[in-house]
């Protein structure tokens, strides 16, 4: 199993929205760094759910339930998209300040190119901040 972050702004997709759904498609992704990750993903992977803009958090945990296939938004045909459905909230948000103030996170992808929306995250790094947010690794 891999791990991965998924990063939304709360005010286009928020963890409330992903709750309410359950299982949604991620799309709308146009990096092509970011769209080789989510080709990377298998079914039974697992997600930090990230707010960005303001609230710079890990906020829930997401699986991916469908790999990567061609995303419907993309008039190009180039990018893709995938499937996640919802886990379970954080007990305890874990801020990219946070992450940035650990040690054990220093080589993030995160906290090295928080720009990037979809990225890689190490069984070591998963394990931290789940630890950090108070749930389960």
């Amino acid at each position: 199993m891999a791990y991965w972050l998924f990063k939304t702004e709360p005010g286009a997709w928020s963890w409330d929205d992903q709750v309410r759904k359950g299982t949604e498609h991620w799309d709308g992704v146009r990096n092509y760094q970011a769209n080789n990750n989510m080709k990377a993903m298998k079914r039974g992977d697992k997600g930090f759910f990230y707010h960005s803009v303001n609230e710079k958090q890990v906020v829930g945990i997401v699986e991916v339930v469908r790999e990567h296939y061609p995303d419907h938004t993309d008039e190009s045909g180039r990018f893709g998209m995938v499937d996640i459905k919802t886990v379970k909230p954080v007990k305890t948000p874990v801020t990219l300040a946070d992450c940035k103030s650990n040690p054990k996170l220093e080589n993030m992808v995160l906290v090295n190119n928080s720009r990037l929306s979809v990225q890689p995250v190490t069984a070591a790094e998963w394990k931290e901040v789940c630890r950090m947010a108070g749930v389960k690794a």
